[in-house]
């Protein structure tokens, strides 16, 4: 792959915009565009911002969001809001771009709760639910057929609630009061559902979890996911949403065909869900392995990560790693001066191509954040040959360096993206 893919986010803003940001931006293969109607939060991230969109509901929309497409040479696009979500794919065959999504009728399933209980009827994996007044018991929940981020659903208690319900429009469900997690999912391009990871939802903030951790994939939850997937067709990343009922069963609250604003609790496992789709997209088979550790999650606007590894030395690649784009990645200093700081010893692993000693003085990096480096002269080395301590972890853009060293050595391996989950705040 030597020409880079080109990516709009759109609309570039919201968290699930936000993660993708994070998700992307430091792929040395991607080239990445946020683009949206309404500037905010987006501006402040993404490098290549695009303003003033015009709404959907434009009549010119299509023809000015080609002539954008056309002149960015975009060729993925990556909606992040439902209602686009439908839009896109409704008018796919009028958009000049691949879009990573389910099909038109999975868009219209995903957007429609109606029509989601509709499809999945016969299946065991609904909340019972109620088609008028008299056939409620309560406590019960309402939602509106289309709608995300919990707005406008609420518990009902009693009779007086239920005069104000437009059963047309919502759906009530009884009410689930255990246990809430999001179930991150991935299928291929062939349909294959690829890997499913579901994360607790251990703290809601305006309907999106701000606390939560990794959790283990049951046989339920297992069930759930390929009920879904074999009767919606998804392409790349989606995800759904399930909470226990009265006998700790899971039943599904809805699914989504876009990015999740906490994706990043699985991408700090090792798996960037938004890459593989973009890959997907474009026609590629995608390999998926991630690291067997336990996380927790917790943000206020921002995420910081705890992994339960410990470690004592740590090598690290120097091409398109400690470097990215002609420059220095600020992320990958800050954490080699954070294990300056530790005490935690720095190895330089790298297969550099010109003279190493003029590259780092050209990039002001002095060799003393070094305990070692090692520079290996020719392409057929392993890296893995190299790794002797086994308190340690292996970091480096490059898959197949990263997949050798994970299964010869068994240590965590990190990607360029995933440098992030390792910075530690305290001061």
């Amino acid at each position: 792959m030597t020409k880079k893919i080109n990516v709009l986010v759109f609309p570039a803003e919201g968290q699930n915009a936000y993660e993708l940001h994070d998700a992307l931006s430091t792929c040395v293969n991607i080239h990445l565009i946020g683009g949206t109607s309404v500037a905010r939060h987006g501006e402040f991230l993404f490098e290549n911002y695009i303003k003033n969109i015009p709404f959907i509901s434009d009549k010119n929309f299509l023809q000015e969001f080609n002539e954008i497409l056309r002149v960015n040479e975009i060729d993925v696009i990556f909606p992040t809001h439902d209602t686009i979500v439908k839009y896109l794919i409704e008018n796919e065959e009028k958009i000049n771009a691949k879009i990573i999504s389910g099909d038109r009728e999975t868009a219209d399933i995903c957007r429609d709760k109606s029509l989601t209980f509709e499809r999945f009827k016969e299946t065991d994996i609904l909340p019972k639910r109620y088609y008028n007044a008299e056939e409620i018991s309560f406590p019960a929940f309402v939602k509106p057929r289309e709608g995300q981020g919990a707005v406008g659903a609420r518990k009902i208690t009693d009779s007086h609630d239920v005069a104000k319900i437009d059963f047309s429009n919502n759906i009530v469900t009884e009410y689930l009061p255990g246990e809430e997690c999001t179930v991150d999912c991935l299928t291929d391009r062939h349909g294959i559902l690829r890997y499913v990871s579901p994360r607790s939802r251990d703290r809601i903030l305006a309907g999106m979890s701000v606390r939560g951790s990794n959790i283990a994939l049951t046989i339920d939850i297992q069930h759930i996911a390929d009920t879904l997937n074999s009767k919606l067709n998804f392409r790349g990343l989606w995800y759904f949403q399930i909470k226990k009922n009265k006998d700790g069963v899971f039943k599904l609250l809805e699914v989504s065909t876009r990015c999740a604003g906490t994706m990043c609790q699985t991408r700090a496992k090792g798996i960037n869900l938004p890459l593989l789709s973009v890959y997907i997209a474009m026609g590629y088979d995608v390999d998926i392995s991630d690291n067997a550790y336990h996380l927790i999650m917790d943000r206020a606007l921002i995420g910081r990560y705890k992994l339960d590894i410990d470690y004592n030395y740590v090598y690290i690649d120097f091409d398109d790693t400690i470097t990215l784009r002609g420059k220095v990645n600020l992320n990958t200093i800050r954490f080699m001066y954070q294990c300056y700081n530790k005490g935690k010893k720095l190895i330089l692993l790298t297969r550099h191509e010109n003279d190493l000693e003029e590259t780092l003085n050209h990039y002001a990096i002095s060799k003393l954040l070094f305990y070692k480096i090692i520079h290996l002269n020719h392409l057929d080395e392993s890296k893995s040959q190299y790794i002797h301590h086994l308190d340690s972890i292996f970091i480096d853009n490059a898959f197949k360096e990263r997949e050798e060293v994970r299964q010869v050595h068994h240590i965590p391996v990190f990607d360029v993206d995933q440098i992030e989950f390792l910075l530690e705040w305290r001061i």
